[in-house]
């Protein structure tokens, strides 16, 4: 008797255990494309407006396909782990910087599609503009 252990091999260890099309709900079915003259105001076009309101939502913790660098000063991070941790310690919410992010992000876009002109971003954009803060590209 060998006194080695013995071990699954490569493809048994990455094998497929479940299809993701299985496991998923049936896709409901997408209405054929509106063809129109490009003005804006057919009803496709409203039907985007629709679907991208219903995504303002942050994505939680799922693989994400895109990524971006984000600067922030020392404060700023500061001030987000004193969110994430007050988050934890008083609501038993428990997330990581990037779903604090990507929830405060859905929030913003949601009141700029929202109230548009008179959205926290677009106030928050102008008062920094008039203060004489240079906006990055």
């Amino acid at each position: 008797m060998s006194r080695r252990a013995s071990l699954p091999g490569a493809s048994e260890l990455f094998r497929i255990t479940s299809s993701p099309a299985l496991d998923l709900p049936p896709a409901p079915e997408q209405p054929a494309p509106a063809k129109g003259n490009g003005s804006g105001n057919e009803p496709g076009h409203a039907h985007k407006d629709q679907l991208s309101r219903a995504a303002r939502s942050g994505s939680g913790r799922t693989k994400h396909d895109a990524k971006i660098t984000v600067y922030v000063s020392g404060d700023e991070l500061l001030a987000m782990e004193q969110a994430r941790l007050n988050l934890r310690a008083k609501h038993g919410l428990v997330l990581d910087r990037g779903r604090l992010v990507r929830e405060a992000v859905a929030v913003l876009l949601a009141d700029f599609d929202a109230a548009g002109e008179d959205s926290v971003l677009v106030q928050r954009l102008r008062a920094g503009s008039e203060d004489g803060k240079e906006t990055e590209n």
